[in-house]
């Protein structure tokens, strides 16, 4: 028997939570409810997760509080919710981690569309690691491996860790050394649904992966203006 896949619900509204929950329990997932921050670092802990759908507004700590902790303890992947729409609550979710970014009121198909597309990830490599030959997802240049059978990044010798959206996104930009990609091309590529034009979670996640990976003399991500990024290499 297969088993399900877990979804930490993490929204201190009862009404919204469950509504979450009933949606993903008919899509055949496993849920958790968690109605606080302090409540959603303990189930990560005690619950193990495959994915968390955090909201912004918590009682205590807040989502951006627990994204942040979160991030440095798992690799966990993590949807934000929130009904505030200000560029500014987007960027900073994205900036410190979470794989993606739902407004509320949202409808409920375009959210578990959103979940499996996150988790398709975790889907393929258990699909993966069932066959006798393993797929080898890799490239490598110099000073950097960049691997995408079981998600790692090992750069100088030392393994960076990345949220998985990034990882992908480094992944396929260095699969096509010198090529240059639209940003809607990249979010088709990633993303693998429709993200309604934002292009600025390209630019956000281009961002972090410059952070990481500054100055080398052999490679960077590059920006061709007016057209999209490239990764170069010299």
């Amino acid at each position: 028997m297969i088993e399900k896949q877990k979804i930490l619900i993490v929204d201190d509204d009862e009404n919204i939570a469950e509504l979450i929950e009933l949606y993903l329990n008919k899509e055949g997932f496993n849920t958790m409810i968690a109605n606080s921050g302090e409540d959603a670092l303990s189930a990560t802990k005690t619950y193990e997760p495959d994915l968390m759908l955090l909201d912004i507004m918590l009682p205590g700590i807040d989502g951006y509080e627990v994204l942040r902790r979160v991030r440095k303890d798992y690799p966990l992947p993590v949807i934000m919710l929130s009904a505030k729409g200000e560029t500014f609550d987007k960027v900073l979710g994205l900036e410190l981690g979470a794989d993606d970014y739902i407004m509320k009121p949202f409808d409920a198909k375009e959210m578990v569309a959103r979940v499996k597309a996150v988790l398709r990830r975790l889907k393929s490599d258990s699909t993966a690691f069932s066959s006798d030959v393993l797929p080898k997802e890799c490239v490598s240049f110099s000073d950097i491996i960049i691997n995408q059978t079981d998600y790692s990044v090992t750069y100088r010798g030392k393994r960076i860790e990345m949220p998985p959206k990034e990882l992908e996104l480094l992944y396929f930009l260095a699969s096509h050394p010198n090529q240059v990609f639209t940003r809607d091309q990249l979010l088709d590529h990633i993303w693998s649904y429709d993200y309604s034009g934002d292009t600025r979670t390209v630019d956000v996640h281009i961002k972090r992966l410059r952070e990481k990976f500054h100055n080398h003399p052999d490679w960077s991500i590059k920006t061709v203006w007016g057209i999209g990024y490239k990764f170069e290499h010299h």
